[in-house]
């Protein structure tokens, strides 16, 4: 039954990739291979990093402890996650996509952060996402942040935790310069008393790292709250 639905909502609703247009696909293997990679930064200082940890000079008590993106924000990967954040209809499909070419650049290149996870067996690291204001939650139906953080988490045998809570709106930080985003975001979040971090590391989840003011503000609320390492993972940057 199931599966003469599916074949009766492609027939009504083809796939199209969100890069190019092609049906078929949701994401296809041309502009899968068109994301732009690029050498991983450190996230305070943001020039050069091994792995993308944050250099010994600039690491911070409350400050992040790596940066890991899968491409850099510019097309196909662009159109795609500004499609995703704006279509619900994308979300259960799509994500699922965009989770497995994580996983797989992870397991063909095994960065930093993922080594240390299963060093550590993932015990001790859990899956936390960006939240959004309830009011842009409820009027989205979503955020795209938990949705792919719940999969990755699933997929990863990790934890999975909506520690943190945003307490007041925010302007949209894509208007914003780098000292206006950073008073705009100030103070914005914290934890959610339902779940705890306390000695735990951290897997960040944000679809877009620009400046990284939302992500610092985030781990500055977790580490403060106890939590040891914390690693943002952004689609882009």
């Amino acid at each position: 039954m199931q599966i003469r639905m599916n074949i009766i909502l492609d027939l009504l609703f083809p796939k199209r990739c969100v890069g190019c247009g092609k049906f078929d696909t949701y994401f296809c293997a041309d502009c899968v291979s068109n994301i732009m990679q690029a050498d991983l930064v450190c996230p305070k200082c943001e020039k050069l990093a091994v792995g993308g940890q944050t250099h010994p000079v600039c690491r911070r008590r409350f400050g992040l402890d790596g940066l890991w993106s899968l491409g850099i924000y510019q097309n196909p990967l662009k159109k795609a996650i500004q499609k995703l954040k704006y279509d619900p209809k994308l979300v259960r499909d799509f994500i699922p996509v965009l989770t497995d070419i994580i996983l797989e650049y992870w397991a063909r290149y095994t960065p930093f952060v993922f080594d240390q996870i299963k060093k550590e067996g993932g015990v001790r690291w859990v899956v936390v996402p960006v939240p959004l204001f309830w009011w842009r939650e409820n009027q989205r139906g979503f955020n795209q942040s938990a949705e792919i953080g719940k999969l990755l988490a699933k997929k990863l045998g990790l934890k999975y935790s909506e520690a943190l809570k945003r307490t007041r709106y925010t302007w949209s930080q894509a208007k914003l310069k780098s000292k206006e985003r950073q008073k705009n975001i100030r103070g914005a979040f914290s934890l959610n008393s339902k779940f705890l971090i306390l000695d735990s590391n951290v897997l960040l989840i944000d679809d877009v790292w620009t400046t990284g003011s939302t992500l610092k503000e985030c781990t500055y609320v977790l580490k403060r709250s106890g939590a040891k390492k914390v690693w943002a993972l952004t689609l882009a940057r």
